[in-house]
């Protein structure tokens, strides 16, 4: 029988080829003045960094056929491990995504105590405070229209068990950008829920009547419930029915996210004290039968009605975070390639949209969800997989 060291060993080697039929085939065309790699396609034009495996602009033509930077990040790529208030721009939260109660869970029987980070050391966030996000990554596989990072979690960083290894592969098609996260526990089972944690702003922060996202339009067919979450955005264990005309509902048409923002019951719907949104939503395509989440139709759709730019989220998760950004006071910076001149040139309150492709938040504290196998993992056990398609298009010149 194999030594746990040497079977070990094995499942890395046996992760790493896998993943390697996953990924385009290998170049180095390195990156940037400013630590960047781009890669692009038709319509579209990215450009990422190491550091958390980051997007840190996303270029697209408006209705207009004006380019706009439609993303969050900084101009270079080495302020990102030196901001003090790190708002997780564009990077991959890991190895589990989203809050913890009380950071710890259990696995067979056994309780697991990780690193706490948030709201006075009451629960973790992200994977706690050297989470994957705070980290470089690896690229090992760069061309013009993909790029692919790894990295490898050690047993035990910031509690969590076993080690983790995995591949993060970006690719652009006309218009659209793929993600495909992939990732292996090699010797425990580990929880293990990954995202994407893009800020968009559709208009690059130039349109001159706001700074603003609440005029744009939100819609979720699938989303007719959302997780429930005490005042620290906890969840509680209840699923909650968006009712209709209420304001969670994004379900039964698009709407725009400002719409209900002098509704009571807005006041307190992203935690104590917040008004807006920072809300986990089901994403229910189970009545339709076997579907393929290329095709069945997108779990969300965003649009802005001044730049007319619109994007279509397609994913394989069943869950969708959405936090409206009341968090945003003004002390980020926006880069070079977006604003006005005219305003301050930063992210004021409510400036953007976070939309987190993932699985049901904190299901490893709530059992009776039964979602163990879309959240723990171990060596007998197929790899995570993670995909979705952010397609874009235009409207008709506002």
């Amino acid at each position: 029988m194999l030594s746990s060291k040497l079977s070990a060993v094995v499942s890395l080697l046996a992760a790493t080829a896998v993943a390697q039929s996953y990924s385009p085939p290998n170049s180095t065309l390195g990156s940037d003045a400013d630590g960047k790699y781009e890669i692009s396609a038709e319509g579209i034009r990215g450009l990422f960094i190491p550091y958390g495996a980051s997007i840190s602009n996303l270029f697209i033509n408006d209705a207009k056929g004006i380019e706009r930077d439609i993303v969050l990040g900084f101009d270079n790529a080495s302020h990102y491990s030196v901001d003090p208030f790190h708002p997780h721009l564009g990077g991959v939260p890991g190895r589990y995504a989203n809050r913890i109660k009380n950071s710890s869970f259990v696995i067979d029987g056994v309780k697991y105590q990780v690193t706490p980070n948030e709201n006075n050391n009451n629960d973790t966030l992200h994977g706690g405070p050297d989470g994957w996000d705070w980290r470089n990554f690896t690229v090992v596989s760069h061309t013009t229209d993909s790029i692919t990072f790894s990295i490898v979690d050690p047993d035990g960083k910031e509690g969590f068990p076993g080690e983790v290894v995995s591949y993060i592969t970006y690719t652009m098609t006309p218009n659209t950008w793929h993600i495909k996260m992939l990732a292996w526990a090699t010797t425990k089972k580990t929880p293990i829920m990954l995202s994407s944690h893009t800020y968009w702003n559709l208009d690059g922060f130039q349109n001159p009547d706001t700074p603003t996202a609440l005029n744009y339009t939100l819609h979720m067919p699938y989303s007719g419930q959302r997780i429930g979450t005490d005042g620290i955005l906890i969840p509680n264990g209840t699923i909650l029915p968006n009712l209709q005309y209420s304001v969670n509902d994004f379900w039964s048409g698009p709407k725009q996210i400002g719409a209900n923002f002098s509704a009571p019951e807005i006041d307190g719907n992203c935690g104590t004290n917040c008004t807006g949104y920072d809300t986990c939503y089901l994403v229910n395509r189970a009545q339709n039968g076997p579907y393929d989440w290329r095709t069945i139709g997108p779990v969300a759709t965003l649009a802005s009605p001044w730049s007319g730019i619109q994007v279509d989220v397609f994913t394989d998760q069943d869950a969708f975070q959405v936090y409206s950004c009341g968090g945003q006071n003004g002390t980020l910076p926006i880069k070079s390639t977006q604003g006005l001149d005219s305003r301050p040139r930063v992210v004021e309150k409510y400036g953007c949209v976070v939309m987190e492709v993932e699985d049901w938040i904190d299901a490893i504290n709530q059992p009776e969800w039964q979602r163990d196998k879309k959240n723990i993992f171990g060596p007998d056990d197929p790899p995570y997989v993670l995909e979705a398609a952010y397609v874009f298009s235009v409207n008709k010149t506002p």
